[in-house]
């Protein structure tokens, strides 16, 4: 059985009470990432020891002093590869900009960390420039999920290597951006919460595009309740957590088409399981099909916003140092290039009708829910071959990208029995709806995760 990993809020509790010290949070942390059985000399890119180790004491020693401290003053996090750091080049899990020009500030979410108190350990591991579900980087090597480590699972991506340091206790929780389910996809796979958040909701300056559209920046955590302090911290207030909604307040309406297509046992016995521990709670339970789902891949099948997007984003890059990509991300930036104007125009507007149409379908719903994805996650070595890499991709964004299409909050919660092969269990809210949502996942974590 896993060890259980803090919270947020009780590493806050236990460094306001004194029963453990910023320093003593940092030294565990970084102690676990430079353990040479670990993951973590590739879940890490670059590891802040000396300066976390500084905050730390000059935390501890404000409040030995009995100086006000912020309430999370002190608690380990990390950030993924592409969020700016003044004085560093933003790399973005890449090579591709080693010769630029270091960033002049902390992106503004990393800003918004800092001042709430937060200490950050370092920059995490990801799929190079995030455009990959999988969470593999031939440049600096995959940190591997930690279920079935003897296998070697991929973590999920592209936000992988900060899932891996949230699940492994190198960092209490991380902070990761979401495109098509860069947040929920590692989460499912690695055991832990991960939220995406409207997509407007968080500054994106200072975070490398992919899709300046579909990107969004959320956390993932050990927690509903951490996700909740930091989506406030991130948007610009204080850290609020959240009141649970009572169950049988509470009305969610169950996907059964498209998103279940091709799903393996393990996961729908799982998905099943929390679903019945909800029902006998008092939750509604509702069954509904989505038609318009149905039509996602076609309306993507140029490689719809992400794709043209992200093209446009490299095209400068693609043209003068396409030798410093990894070939088979590469091989998807240049897809984007077959789009053209009128195609992208005729996604943008249809994806406009299509959101339209499922608010009307789901009204009365609280939530929607679904398998964050459709299968558990497969072992690095299955994935060598292109083909079977790009159609694994494929059918591991294809829920949560339903969640970006649509521009509606998604949370991950781990829903598997204790040891088992991990699964995700995805609840959707209305567009900007996202404390409405984090309300109703906090009020049904513990009946989803069966504790």
């Amino acid at each position: 059985m896993r060890e259980r990993l803090l919270t947020i809020t009780e590493a806050a509790q236990q460094l306001s009470a004194g029963e453990t010290t910023s320093r003593n949070l940092v030294e565990t942390c970084l102690a676990r990432a430079a353990d040479d059985i670990g993951e973590g000399a590739r879940v890490y890119l670059t590891t802040y020891a000396d300066r976390a180790r500084a905050d730390a004491d000059h935390v501890d020693q404000m409040r030995a002093n009995g100086w006000a401290v912020p309430t999370f003053a002190g608690v380990p996090i990390s950030i993924k590869d592409l969020f700016d750091v003044a004085g560093e080049v933003t790399r973005a899990g890449s090579k591709v900009f080693d010769a630029d020009q270091p960033a002049i500030d902390d992106a503004p979410a990393i800003q918004r960390l800092r001042a709430a108190g937060f200490i950050i350990i370092g920059k995490t591991n990801m799929t190079e420039f995030a455009y990959s579900g999988l969470g593999m980087n031939a440049h600096f090597g995959t940190p591997l999920s930690p279920y079935d480590r003897a296998t070697g699972r991929i973590p999920g991506g592209s936000s992988s290597g900060g899932a891996v340091s949230v699940a492994d206790g190198m960092a209490i929780a991380t902070i990761g951006t979401d495109t098509g389910g860069s947040c929920r996809i590692p989460a499912a796979f690695c055991g832990i919460v991960g939220f995406k958040p409207t997509s407007t909701r968080v500054p994106k300056e200072g975070a490398v595009p992919l899709s300046k559209t579909m990107d969004s920046i959320g956390p993932l955590a050990n927690s509903v309740s951490c996700c909740a302090l930091l989506d406030s911290v991130l948007v610009g207030n204080g850290g609020e957590n959240v009141t649970k909604r009572a169950n049988d307040t509470i009305r969610i309406g169950v996907i059964d088409n498209y998103v279940t297509n091709g799903m393996e046992t393990a996961v729908g016995v799982a998905i099943d399981a929390a679903l019945s521990r909800l029902s006998a709670a008092g939750v509604g339970v509702d069954h509904l099909t989505i038609p318009e789902l149905e039509d996602l891949p076609h309306i993507n099948r140029m490689g719809g916003i992400v794709g043209a997007e992200a093209y446009a984003f490299h095209k400068p890059y693609a043209e003068t140092r396409a030798h410093l990509y990894d070939p088979w991300v590469f091989s998807r930036f240049d897809a984007g290039k077959a789009q053209s104007a009128a195609d992208f125009i005729e996604v943008i507007e249809t994806r406009a009708q299509v959101r339209v149409a499922v608010a009307n379908r789901v009204q009365g719903f609280d939530a929607l829910a679904l398998p964050t994805v459709a299968i558990t996650p497969p072992a690095l070595a299955d994935l060598a071959d292109p083909d079977v890499s790009n159609a694994t991709n494929q059918m591991t964004l294809r829920n949560t990208a339903v969640g970006n299409f649509l521009d509606r909050p998604s949370i991950s919660i781990p829903c598997h029995a204790s040891d088992a092969t991990p699964v995700g269990f995805m609840l959707m809210e209305h567009t900007d709806a996202d404390r409405v949502l984090i309300h109703v996942a906090a009020g049904l974590e513990n009946l989803i995760r069966g504790r």
